[in-house]
C-alpha cells in the first residue's frame, strides 16, 4: 500500500542557479547534492519536511530527446508548470519577506474560499500557490 509522496519533480532551466534560489532565498535545507556520472540528483525541502523538490534539468537524457527537451523548456519558461503548492503560517509576512529577496509574484495575497494566497515563480519561472489556510 503507498504510504505518501516521496518527493517531485520540479523542472529548471539552471540547477545551480535553483540550488541558490531554493536555499538561500526560499531558506529551503539541501537534502542532496549527488554526481552519478553526468547526472546530478539535487533535491531540497522546507526544514522538516519529509517530501523533497527534485530539482531537476530540462536536458536531453535516455527518457527525453532534443524537441521535448524543447516543448519542456517552453512550458516552463511560461510558467504553465506549477509544480506543488507551498502553506505559510502568515502569507502577507512571508510575502513581504520574499518579495525583499526579489522573488517574483503573480499577484499579491487575496482571499479565497480555502484561505489567503499568493502564487509566487521561481528562478525558472515555475508557479507556486502559497497559501495560508483558514483556521
Amino acid at each position: 500500500m503507498i504510504k505518501s509522496i516521496a518527493l517531485v519533480t520540479v523542472w529548471v532551466l539552471d540547477q545551480d542557479r535553483a540550488k541558490d534560489f531554493y536555499v538561500n532565498t526560499l531558506g529551503f535545507e539541501l537534502r542532496s547534492d549527488e554526481r552519478l556520472g553526468s547526472f546530478r540528483w539535487l533535491t531540497v525541502a522546507p526544514h522538516g519536511q519529509e517530501v523533497v523538490f527534485v530539482l531537476m534539468p530540462i536536458a536531453p537524457n535516455p527518457m527525453m530527446d532534443e524537441g521535448t527537451v524543447a516543448t519542456l523548456r517552453g512550458l516552463v519558461e511560461k510558467g504553465v508548470m506549477g509544480p506543488a503548492g507551498l502553506l505559510t503560517d502568515d502569507v502577507h509576512a512571508t510575502y513581504a519577506e520574499l518579495s525583499k529577496k526579489g522573488v517574483k509574484f503573480v499577484y499579491p495575497p487575496k482571499e479565497q474560499p480555502y484561505g489567503i494566497e499568493t502564487i509566487l515563480r521561481d528562478d525558472s519561472g515555475n508557479p507556486f500557490s502559497l497559501v495560508q489556510r483558514r483556521k
